[in-house]
């Protein structure tokens, strides 16, 4: 071999060598390479970059059900009151604290620097498209919310700067969103998912008296999704550890929403089918169990359920006050015969245990003291 190709060889395995030892500098520093298109992603104030496949798989997640799928659907309008304290997270903290901050300012961020799109308001008929698209600064301008003009801010990419204190998050009480109930028979599953939000202002006159609701706009929960699930929240006071995502609060429904309408060919919100508080409470309590028992109601109820439905059914005809649902009957006489079961099988222990001889015992043991 020549010495030609001896010096070939190690410049080989010396280039060989640099490399593997600069991946693994990398690796140990955490460097992690992504797209173009990750590199160029906007970033937000508070450091959270979202990217394009971040974006995709937020917005597509909610339409992984076919059509196909789609069986039954109810879309439910609900009013989540920010005074109960099951909502509390969606509110504090009021002002921003480190790695902090609460769902309102979040929205009006990112409408300030024009990275989500917000709708107009149209009183229970919701639009998504660009047509019906709000421009920020009329929104800004009709609740009287502070505002200058951003640097690099134009007419096709209008970016405004709002100062913290000027954020009227202590007037938004409460929100609405919407709720597409939907079931999913590839699933054999009944799940609720948020599709849009809309903060509410509560303001006063000038002459005082009742603070007044203004819905301000909505705003789709796909859009919002990649960076409420970057902020974390508290939702227990015993737990100091922010647990959960905004993500979180909503995708599991942790909150708490009062149904103010049900999507009718009419436009009807509640109060309006129902004037009666009475009547309102029981017809959304109605509403509230139906979507509960909507998956009982798929399967063929047991033997012992129907016999049950069936006496409780009779007892109703003939007047028995004592009458019992037909899952506490059922429930019941499940017990009833465990507790049957297991007595009969102390008798059978106790029965078959033979009585013991007080001699025989005293014998035993006065011979083993002897040893």
């Amino acid at each position: 071999m020549s010495d030609m190709n001896i010096l070939h060889r190690i410049s080989i395995l010396a280039a060989a060598l640099i490399c593997s030892t600069s991946l693994l500098a990398q690796e140990e520093q955490g460097v992690v390479r992504r797209r173009t298109s990750d590199r160029n992603a906007p970033k937000q104030q508070d450091g959270t970059v979202v990217t394009e496949r971040m974006q995709n798989f937020f917005s597509g997640e909610s339409n992984s059900i076919s059509d196909a799928d789609r069986q039954w659907m109810r879309v439910i309008y609900r009013s989540i009151d920010l005074e109960k304290d099951k909502n509390a997270a969606l509110y504090f903290p009021e002002e921003p604290v480190v790695g902090q901050e609460n769902l309102f300012r979040i929205i009006m961020r990112l409408l300030a620097s024009n990275t989500v799109p917000a709708y107009e308001y149209l009183d229970g008929r919701e639009i998504f498209t660009d047509e019906y698209k709000v421009k920020v600064r009329d929104v800004l301008e009709r609740f009287y919310i502070p505002f200058t003009d951003a640097k690099g801010s134009s007419e096709k990419n209008p970016r405004f700067d709002i100062d913290e204190n000027d954020v009227p998050t202590n007037e938004v009480l409460s929100y609405y969103i919407v709720e597409r109930w939907e079931y999913d028979t590839r699933n054999n599953k009944l799940r609720p998912t948020v599709e849009a939000i809309c903060p509410v202002l509560h303001r006063s006159g000038d002459f005082g008296g009742d603070a007044l609701k203004y819905p301000m706009f909505w705003v789709k929960f796909s859009d919002l999704r990649p960076y409420l699930a970057a902020q974390t929240i508290f939702v227990d006071d015993d737990n100091n550890l922010p647990s959960c995502t905004y993500d979180d609060f909503f995708t599991l429904t942790m909150y708490d929403g009062d149904i103010y309408k049900t999507r009718n060919l009419k436009n009807r919100s509640m109060a309006q089918i129902y004037p009666d508080p009475d009547n309102l409470k029981r017809a959304q309590d109605s509403i509230q169990t139906r979507l509960d028992e909507f998956e009982k109601k798929l399967w063929v109820p047991s033997r012992e359920e129907v016999i049950a439905a069936r006496e409780a059914r009779e007892a109703m005809e003939r007047g028995d006050s004592t009458t019992v649902s037909p899952t506490t009957k059922t429930s019941t006489t499940r017990a009833a015969r465990r507790s049957t079961k297991r007595s009969s099988k102390a008798t059978k222990v106790k029965e078959s245990k033979p009585k013991s001889v007080s001699g025989a015992s005293n014998a035993t043991r006065s011979v083993r003291r002897r040893r």
